[in-house]
């Protein structure tokens, strides 16, 4: 079966189900989009390793990374292969010695360690056939914006707005030393905000 390359496009709230997340994968040389929900702790693990945070502690995805790593195991390909029930499958294609070694996975840890291995997402033709839904654009923006992390109520976000440059960076060493990483997120958000606005 003929393998279609993906790019992570968002990550947000989910809009169908609340206290969950949505990534959408978008496919690389069309307009679909693949929508995935997958759990808060999920979708946090994919925001630190796209916003390149590093926490004092390795976290579940990164501790899997390194095992890997040790045990010279190279994680080659993200293969979202299948789709039942509504629930997504995924396996990760690794090599070891020159051998290739196929993990299963739910697509939302296979994300995870895409991210941090910068390997490429597969899916299949029959997938996107029947989940995946397709771009579209009004007045030149896209439906599907792009995010880096995931985010909040807006209270939190203009609560932000409200502390000074100097305020925004120790606030967020404080929290990484927390490992909220969620806050961190928004934290940068802003400041990337106001860098903008200064060019």
């Amino acid at each position: 079966m003929k393998k279609i390359p993906l790019d992570i496009v968002a990550l947000s709230h989910s809009v169908t189900q609340s206290h969950n997340y949505a990534v959408v994968l978008g496919e690389q040389d069309g307009s679909r989009r693949l929508p995935i929900v997958i759990g808060g702790f999920e979708a946090q693990a994919i925001a630190v390793a796209m916003e390149r945070m590093t926490p004092n502690r390795p976290l579940t995805h990164d501790l899997f990374k390194n095992s890997l790593e040790t045990f010279e195991i190279e994680l080659k390909e993200v293969i979202i292969n299948n789709l039942l029930d509504g629930i997504f499958y995924a396996k990760l294609v690794c090599l070891k010695g020159g051998e290739v070694v196929e993990i299963d996975s739910r697509t939302s840890d296979a994300l995870a360690m895409a991210v941090r291995f910068k390997c490429p997402i597969y899916t299949y033709e029959f997938i996107l056939e029947s989940a995946g839904v397709i771009l579209e654009e009004t007045e030149g923006e896209q439906t599907v914006k792009k995010t880096k992390a995931p985010r909040k109520a807006t209270k939190a976000k203009n609560a932000l707005s409200t502390y000074s440059d100097q305020d925004l960076s120790k606030m967020l060493d404080d929290v990484l030393k927390e490992e909220d990483y969620e806050r961190a997120a928004e934290i940068r958000d802003e400041m990337k905000r106001r860098d903008s606005k200064k060019k």
